[in-house]
């Protein structure tokens, strides 16, 4: 199943960690918001989640 990561500036994750469990197709790291993302940057989280899925396509 293909993995989408949103992560905001202070996230901590390695992209081959991630990679280790799932393929991953999208990966997007913003530059402003944190651990609440969505609720942070609704506005530029909701467009990564809508180009992953027309990624998808």
């Amino acid at each position: 199943m293909p993995l989408g990561v949103a992560l905001g500036v202070t996230d901590i994750t390695v992209r081959r960690y991630a990679e280790r469990d799932a393929p991953v197709t999208h990966w997007t790291e913003f530059p402003r918001g944190g651990n609440f993302l969505p609720a942070e940057q609704p506005e530029l989280f909701a467009g990564d989640v809508r180009a992953f899925f027309r990624d998808r396509k």
